[in-house]
């Protein structure tokens, strides 16, 4: 008897030992019987012919119908299942066939089965990943969703906060001028002095949030015009001159290439974005350090470093100190001194650098070797800004008409 006569002959025994090993509820067995029988059936044209590829549309058919418990356990269910059905049917030989018609059965299914846990095994973990996928798709959009709605806050929040400052700003120079007037004591104008700077840092941060919305949207609007790095630098020593001479630190300012060439650029956001990591330096530089402005002219850029002999930042802190309200090390350490040693903030000066870099056509990194407050290996940041040496519209040319026509007499 050939095998494709012994496996029909077995077909009612192993249809009835898979149903009640498979399916123990009556209901179930039932709507499993044609699946069961289908693969039976497709198995004698296996034997019959060869092609063990007839098995295909029936493992992809049960790789379908996976369930979401299936495709979230780390375990290979359907596999398993495939690796149980082989050594029922193997047991099933055994037990209805004599040794030798056994053998045969079982030395030509084998293959066959092999075929099988191979294509399902492959089924499952497409399956699995497909299933990854969409949950990490359905995430995306989630985090999507939720940073949208942290912009719109945030514009929102900054708009609503700055009418009532304005109204703050106002009374208080009234007032500021009612109490000079009236020559009032001098703790009533320091009193007033404290609610001024208060006023001042409160709508500092109203601005800054306000510019992390304008970011975040792509809405932001750069002022071109003719800038000269080297001055630049000269209006920040200006104004964190008092804030190094407290601190005793040293701020070096290199006259590097490139720095006195004039180049196209918005002189303000670009003072916001040297401001902002000057002000970090101070910060995190203990007193009596060092904070270098350095640089060098490259192909079609000027990169400005800015190096201070600092505590550092770690490197698994590194690739997200450019993100929005991003905090590192022990905030509750961190004093509330703007330029204090290891001052607080709200996380958004060096997102905003990087958004008015960004929007230059520029790039900006950091270099650190790590955070630590005892050997302080410092932090170098680099600014790559764009060289543009010709007006970028029209507009612009007709405005600074005359510098140029002094720079370049005909």
């Amino acid at each position: 008897m050939d095998e494709l006569t012994l496996l029909k002959t077995l077909r009612p025994i192993w249809l009835n030992r898979t149903l009640h090993q498979f399916a123990r509820n009556a209901g179930v067995r039932e709507s499993l019987r044609s699946q069961f029988e289908n693969f039976y059936s497709l198995l004698e044209i296996v034997v019959e012919s060869g092609d063990r590829t007839w098995l295909d549309s029936i493992l992809a058919e049960w790789a379908h119908s996976l369930t979401l418990s299936d495709l979230e356990e780390k375990t290979n269910s359907l596999t398993s299942f495939t690796a149980a059905l082989m050594s029922l049917t193997f047991e099933i030989c055994r037990e209805s066939l004599d040794p030798t018609q056994a053998l045969a059965l079982i030395c030509t299914l084998t293959p066959v089965f092999t075929y099988s846990m191979e294509r399902t095994a492959q089924n499952e973990i497409e399956a699995k990943i497909g299933h990854v996928n969409d949950q990490l798709d359905i995430t995306r959009q989630t985090l999507e969703k939720l940073d949208k709605s942290k912009s719109e806050f945030i514009a929102v929040a900054a708009h609503e906060l700055r009418t009532p400052l304005t109204l703050v700003e106002g009374y208080l120079s009234m007032l500021r001028e009612s109490i000079q007037q009236r020559g009032s004591l001098k703790s009533e104008l320091e009193m007033m002095s404290g609610i001024t700077n208060g006023a001042r840092r409160l709508q500092a941060i109203v601005d800054d949030m306000i510019d992390v919305s304008l970011i975040d949207n792509r809405l932001m609007m750069l002022n071109m015009q003719p800038i000269w790095l080297d001055r630049l630098f000269s209006v920040l020593e200006s104004e964190l001159k008092q804030a190094i001479n407290e601190r005793r630190q040293h701020l070096v300012i290199h006259n590097f290439p490139g720095a006195k060439e004039m180049t196209f650029g918005d002189p303000e956001r670009l003072l916001q974005v040297f401001r902002n990591i000057l002000t970090n330096a101070v910060k995190f530089t203990p007193d009596s350090g060092h904070i270098w402005i350095d640089g060098r002219k490259l192909p079609g850029f000027i990169e400005v470093l800015i190096k201070d002999e600092g505590i550092g930042i770690d490197t698994n802190d590194q690739p997200i100190i450019f993100e929005k309200f991003a905090r590192i090390g022990n905030i509750s350490l961190h004093s509330s001194g703007k330029t204090k040693f290891k001052g607080g903030g709200p996380g958004l000066g060096l997102h905003i650098a990087k958004g008015i870099v960004e929007a230059h056509g520029g790039a900006i990194w950091v270099e650190s070797e790590g955070y630590d407050e005892i050997n302080c290996p410092g932090t170098t940041f680099h600014i790559l800004i764009p060289i543009h040496t010709e007006p970028p519209d029209a507009k612009t040319a007709r405005l600074f008409a005359s510098l140029f026509n002094t720079a370049n007499p005909t």
